[in-house]
């Protein structure tokens, strides 16, 4: 990533620290769930041992967490490398990258310190739907995720170019 975006990817970092505090320290010690939207939108403890929607959680190994870290650091060596070929005048894309980024680290951060991420923004729809519980770094990466793919529709990876006659 181009240097100003790597702070966007920093603060991406420190609001999901910062949220997951609040939730341990005020969700955690007594099971708390708390109805922001009722029926639709609460706040309720939740650690997740595997990846995205909660895959990976049944499988017990003690490798799993450094699997999973493995694979975290390599994406975002990956996106790095990516950013820094890329012009910085590309700033959906690099936005795009750098969000990505701080949700990536988020959750890396979490797994390598607690060996499970903290979730907590849970969406159901009365009793009937519920969506897998997450967290602002998952939030961060999903927004990421569709930046890119709008910067991706907009911006054509081949550029056209007219014949010229000789």
């Amino acid at each position: 990533m181009k240097n100003k975006y790597y702070l966007i990817a920093l603060l991406i970092l420190v609001v999901d620290h910062v949220t997951k505090w609040i939730v341990r320290t005020e969700l955690c010690p007594e099971k708390k769930i708390v109805e922001l939207i009722s029926g639709y939108l609460r706040l309720r403890y939740a650690e997740n041992t595997g990846v995205a929607f909660g895959y990976f959680e049944s499988v017990h190994s003690p490798w799993k967490p450094y699997i999973l870290g493995a694979m975290a650091v390599l994406a975002v060596v990956i996106i790095c490398i990516y950013s820094l070929r890329v012009s910085s005048q590309k700033v959906l894309l690099q936005m795009a990258l750098a969000i990505t980024v701080g949700g990536i680290l988020g959750n890396f951060l979490d797994r390598v310190a607690r060996g499970y991420v903290v979730d907590f923004i849970e969406f159901h729809i009365e009793e009937s739907f519920y969506w897998p519980t997450f967290n602002f770094a998952d939030s961060a990466i999903t927004v990421g995720i569709v930046l890119l793919l709008i910067d991706t529709v907009r911006s054509p990876a081949i550029e056209k170019v007219s014949p010229t006659v000789d």
